[in-house]
């Protein structure tokens, strides 16, 4: 049987940071889209990308780009605070966006998208990689064989040097939302009923360790750790892990870092997390593959990605806060 044509996406890319890069790269690699725009705030940015992809262009503008390029869907990967601005924009221009997340620093601007967003989320897909990466959906399917979920437990631990190099960043938001997104998608989008927190601070009053814990009604219990604390000698991104029990079961898995280490002087690990850009790999290949399917309208945005699933956690994030 023929395969089904499929048109690349031509997609934009909004911030030129770590994981806008990363964005751009993959979707210069991918058979599913064209990478037809990059957006950032300095030009020495975009004469750095330049470098290495020549024939895309760039803009500091993001209303210029919207006007000037061809892109029809987004990427945006620009600071939170400028999410929800950029993101309106764009959804006022009948785009189609694919958004990291969280999508907002409160829950009052998250919800001013609200008139923006399609009932089904068709237009706004939220950039849950954690969705797409292997460990993930194998720990998923057999969570959905064994049975009932009876507890989980996250842990997120990210280098102590993040204090000092992005001062008045908090792991909560920064670390332990993805573990909040997946907890969302392992017990089917259930609201929790009870919520508490805790934060720790450094000498200056920076916070450096949330630690969080929730409750179905009831039922299921999740406990999750997020920080900046991991030393100089562990890996770079620190560590991950996340532990599921149900009845007469339990299920680990440790997406970070990936199982390569290289010893020379120090050792050292080189694929801290399930991404490749060159040539595209992991779950930001997949995140983005799947984004190209749901601006083709060949697939619905899928649980954990829908912008009210990113209300839900941002919700959650709202509460455990004021908790902390």
């Amino acid at each position: 049987m023929a395969a089904k044509s499929f048109k690349p996406v031509k997609t934009g890319v909004i911030g030129l940071g770590r994981f806008g890069r990363l964005h751009a790269f993959t979707l210069a690699g991918l058979a599913e889209a064209e990478l037809a725009a990059v957006v950032a705030r300095r030009q020495e940015s975009l004469d750095a990308l330049r470098k290495e992809l020549p024939d895309v262009p760039g803009w500091t503008n993001l209303t210029q780009a919207i006007e000037e390029s061809d892109a029809e869907a987004w990427v945006v990967a620009c600071t939170t605070e400028s999410h929800v601005a950029v993101t309106r924009e764009l959804l006022e221009h009948g785009k189609v966006v694919l958004l990291e997340k969280p999508i907002s620093e409160t829950l009052e601007e998250a919800e001013s998208l609200t008139p923006l967003v399609r009932p089904d989320s068709s237009n706004l897909m939220l950039g849950h990689i954690l969705l797409f990466n292997s460990e993930f959906q194998e720990l998923r399917e057999v969570a959905r064989k064994r049975g009932p979920i009876s507890y989980i437990d996250c842990v997120r631990h990210r280098p102590a040097s993040i204090v000092q190099d992005f001062p008045g960043e908090n792991p909560l938001q920064a670390a332990m939302v993805h573990d909040l997104y997946s907890t969302q998608v392992l017990l089917d989008c259930a609201e929790p009923d009870h919520f508490s927190a805790q934060f720790h601070r450094t000498e200056n009053g920076d916070i450096d360790l949330a630690v969080a814990q929730l409750q179905w009604n009831g039922g299921p219990v999740a406990s999750f750790a997020a920080s900046y604390l991991t030393p100089a000698g562990m890996p770079p991104r620190g560590f991950d892990r996340t532990e599921v029990f149900g009845e007469g079961w339990s299920a680990r898995i440790e997406p970070n870092p990936r199982p390569i280490s290289v010893w020379d002087d120090v050792a050292a690990w080189p694929l801290a997390l399930e991404v490749r850009a060159n040539p595209p790999s992991g779950m930001m290949a997949e995140e983005l593959r799947c984004f190209c399917r749901v601006v083709r309208n060949t697939e619905a945005v899928p649980t954990g990605a829908t912008y009210s699933d990113a209300m839900q956690v941002q919700r959650w994030m709202e509460k455990l806060n004021a908790f902390a």
